[in-house]
């Protein structure tokens, strides 16, 4: 964070429409920017999993909603929701009413939790999967780039087997991208030398 979109009309990648605003900051100022504070990684991956069938300026747009509907994402607080807060949470319009992703949350808070008192460093379980670095790709165009790669296919598995869900191939090389584990801004866009200068 704290990056400012240039004043001139720069490049970026194709996905980031200027008819978006919201995109266009998410682009410009978080997408592929290093994460790896253990909280973020987990609020990031359930907000990747919340996305799933949709875009993800309706997920943007409902950030805030997130926030508040799940306690800023504290995993403690998450973790000890029960079937009084799925209720009160599938009528909540500030969120993506799915009871199944509403309990995924929950479910990978809790499984977070299991990690965290088993002395496992999210951070850490997460970013073995690129040997701790970024990938840095140099994909020309958007269609390009793949749905999802070994590295994602890998992860996917192994968050599966901590109890994680809404962690398949696809929605994780997507949580991959927004954390920087792989920097696939397209070579034209402005980003690109920006998250390779880490």
């Amino acid at each position: 964070m704290g990056l400012k979109t240039p004043v001139n009309n720069p490049t970026r990648c194709s996905w980031a429409s200027e008819k978006e605003p919201l995109l266009v900051q998410y682009h410009d100022e978080e997408w592929g920017v290093i994460e790896r504070d253990d909280e973020k990684l987990l609020a990031k991956l359930i907000l990747d999993g919340a996305q799933a069938g949709l875009s993800w300026v309706t997920i943007l747009r409902k950030r805030d909603g997130y926030l508040k509907a799940f306690r800023r994402f504290d995993p403690e607080k998450v973790a000890r929701f029960g079937k009084r807060d799925i209720e009160r949470l599938m009528k909540n319009e500030g969120i993506v009413r799915n009871r199944m992703k509403i309990e995924s949350a929950i479910g990978n808070a809790r499984a977070y939790l299991e990690m965290k008192d088993a002395g496992k460093s999210f951070s850490e379980f997460i970013w073995q999967f690129t040997g701790g670095r970024t990938k840095q790709n140099r994909f020309k165009a958007w269609k390009e780039i793949p749905a999802s790669t070994k590295e994602s296919e890998a992860l996917s598995k192994a968050l599966k087997s901590k109890g994680f869900t809404f962690v398949g191939p696809t929605i994780v090389y997507a949580f991959m991208q927004a954390i920087g584990m792989v920097n696939d801004h397209t070579i034209d866009c402005f980003r690109h030398n920006e998250c390779s200068r880490r």
